[in-house]
């Protein structure tokens, strides 16, 4: 049996949609991309949504908007895809990198405040695969330090705090449709607000801050400039997609629980294991995957683990490979201690990510049960 970590769940009302646009010959500049921004906004109960080209692209947005740069500081956690600190990097300030919590995996709120200089100027809170940073706490920060907030939603779509969608609680939230998301867009990404500054200025930074939009140009090709900005649109047949999986969002995040909860019955109440998980009833996860943290492995026995069960055709991924101080660029740049990563290092070397996706039906997850169980025991 082969059960792959990530895949897309199209069917026919995404590839016709798809066809529709392509027949109408309009695949910028149109109604689908409205559309999308629309029914994406109310999904998650937002002011603003805008669409871009990606997760990254739409942070590196907020961050260009809110003229963040060159002497700036940034708080970031250093368990997060690189993606995170990069749109940091691309507007020339500086990541500050908080280390995780080993319970969850998110950033360690506890030690913010010691990472916050005169130079700070944002909080970046990533919820790491789904699971809810306690953005209540994040705020409280950010208010003291009159600091702004921006939320890394990249795997969030569907997660909750007190039935408030995340990405609604700091200035701005992220998000991304890639292949193996939530719900994809093949690319793309949407960056929701309630600050009517923040989304004004995006949309026109994303479509280089040309001060007519096509469908407001009484003359076609006739417009001007009013500012520096970068081509970070959606196309209309991204947002067809994107229109058409989030009419079953709903169902792919109920499947995801469900598989997340069979799962988790192979490894609980075994002290060898530790499952990363929500800790609070007001507390919602997106169960992007599910995630074991093998204490009692080295590094490399964790990646002789991933071999033995990708030969049973088990999918696999690491969630994250490294924390990002550690990866070339940033520990060449930055020659951060490591030391103070502890917990970043567990879940990078420690950590096996399994597919808990709607396209893992009952006979996988059944058939990955069964192998999963045989393996834990010879641990």
């Amino acid at each position: 049996m082969k059960i792959p970590f990530g895949k897309p769940i199209l069917d026919k009302t995404d590839i016709e949609g798809v066809k529709k646009v392509l027949k109408t010959g309009i695949l910028v500049h149109g109604k689908k991309t409205q559309e999308f921004e629309l029914k994406f906004k109310n999904f998650t109960k937002s002011k603003y949504s805008i669409s871009t080209s990606s997760c990254t692209s739409a942070m590196h947005l907020f961050y260009f908007t809110n003229k963040i740069g060159p002497g700036d500081e940034v708080i970031v956690p250093s368990q997060t895809h690189l993606a995170t600190v990069h749109a940091v990097e691309l507007v020339g300030a500086k990541p500050v990198f908080v280390d995780s919590s080993f319970i969850d995996g998110n950033i360690n709120i506890k030690d913010i405040e010691k990472k916050i200089t005169k130079k700070t100027k944002v909080i970046t809170v990533v919820h790491y695969l789904g699971i809810p940073v306690d953005m209540p706490a994040i705020l409280k920060i950010a208010k003291k330090y009159k600091l702004l907030v921006l939320e890394d939603c990249a795997l969030a779509v569907g997660t909750k705090i007190n039935n408030k969608h995340v990405g609604t609680f700091g200035d701005a939230g992220a998000f991304s449709f890639y292949p193996v998301k939530h719900m994809t867009t093949a690319e793309g990404g949407m960056l929701i607000t309630n600050s009517t500054k923040i989304a004004k200025e995006v949309k026109s930074a994303r479509a280089f801050c040309v001060n007519r939009d096509y469908s407001k140009r009484k003359i076609p090709g006739l417009y001007d400039c009013d500012g520096l900005g970068f081509n970070y649109r959606m196309s209309e047949l991204e947002a067809s997609l994107g229109i058409t999986q989030l009419k079953k969002i709903n169902v792919f995040l109920r499947k995801r629980k469900k598989n997340f909860y069979k799962l988790k019955k192979v490894f609980e109440n075994n002290r060898s294991f530790h499952i990363p998980d929500i800790n609070k009833k007001s507390f919602a996860s997106s169960y992007y995957c599910f995630s074991v943290i093998f204490k009692n492995i080295s590094k490399s026995k964790r990646n002789e683990l991933i071999n033995k069960i990708n030969l049973k055709g088990i999918g696999t991924s690491i969630y994250y490979p490294h924390p990002v101080p550690r990866l070339n660029y940033y520990k060449k740049k930055y020659r951060l201690n490591l030391e103070n990563f502890k917990n970043s290092s567990i879940y990078s070397d420690k950590n096996i990510c399994f597919p808990i996706g709607p396209h893992v039906d009952f006979k996988k997850m059944k058939y990955m049960v069964a192998e999963l169980k045989k393996i834990t025991k010879s641990l």
